[in-house]
């Protein structure tokens, strides 16, 4: 089940797994299994992927984190099948993700070569460049006709629980989600504040937007460590943080100046 209708839908280079994660969430979704149960595997199977790259199973770790990322797309596939939204699953997936995206790194540097503060330079990146992918997409879904709101394009106030979950829990991850993302979204909102006012974005410049999406980051992730190149990993993703610019000058200037020339040839 998409989150965007059929006419935005896009190739996202980052959801490589949905197919995987849809066929498996359909298997569960007449069973007792909860979205929140899965958002918990997903978490085991980052943590055992970390477990092989601090014991040199490189292949095994590359497996585990693309299972992770299977798995990751499964809890909102399973909710969405139930009928059953939740901002606790909302927020416990993104909470779980930026725990594990340090662990991740922390175990490459701690096996690697380079300084702890390109670990945590690489971590920055990491995490800009999925916030600038997540904002243009979160845009997209609200421009969507049938796209799935539950991500909103600001998250600066708690949002009122569904009947079905507690406000308690919401209010708990909703504090906890903002300690880790607020920094990270209140600079790709300060490079891109008129984003959420633009037309929605064309499928191509999405597409390739989608290599920030963390699907993607985690699968580069697994090939460079089934190829036995850990070295390369903390460097790669600081320099691919370069594109942050090329993406935003392509939303603001070139993508904007299409609209205009077909304002003008309107006229």
């Amino acid at each position: 089940m998409s989150k965007l209708s059929k006419h935005d839908t896009f190739i996202d280079l980052s959801d490589y797994g949905r197919p995987f994660a849809v066929a498996a969430a359909d298997k569960l979704k007449n069973t007792s299994a909860t979205p929140i149960q899965v958002t918990l595997a997903f978490g085991i199977a980052g943590l055992i992927a970390v477990y092989c790259i601090l014991a040199g199973y490189y292949i095994i770790a590359g497996i585990f984190l693309i299972l992770k990322s299977i798995i990751d797309a499964m809890d909102g596939e399973l909710a969405r099948m139930k009928k059953r939204p939740s901002y606790t699953g909302r927020y416990l997936d993104s909470v779980f993700d930026f725990i594990l995206n340090f662990i991740i790194f922390i175990a490459i540097w701690s096996v690697g070569s380079h300084p702890l503060w390109a670990a945590l330079l690489a971590i920055f990146s990491l995490q800009l460049q999925g916030t600038l992918y997540n904002y243009y997409y979160v845009i997209l879904r609200h421009h969507s006709l049938e796209g799935d709101r539950t991500s909103k394009i600001f998250e600066t106030s708690v949002p009122e629980a569904y009947p079905q979950e507690s406000q308690a829990a919401v209010n708990w991850l909703f504090k906890i989600y903002r300690v880790f993302y607020s920094a990270f979204d209140k600079i790709i909102y300060a490079l891109d504040r008129k984003a959420p006012e633009a037309d929605p974005f064309p499928k191509w410049f999405m597409c390739l937007l989608s290599v920030y999406g963390l699907g993607f980051q985690l699968l580069i992730i697994a090939i460079l460590l089934a190829a036995g190149l850990i070295n390369l990993i903390i460097p790669f993703f600081i320099i691919f943080s370069v594109f942050i610019f090329l993406f935003i000058g392509l939303r603001r200037f070139v993508l904007t100046g299409e609209k205009q020339k077909q304002m003008i040839y309107r006229d």
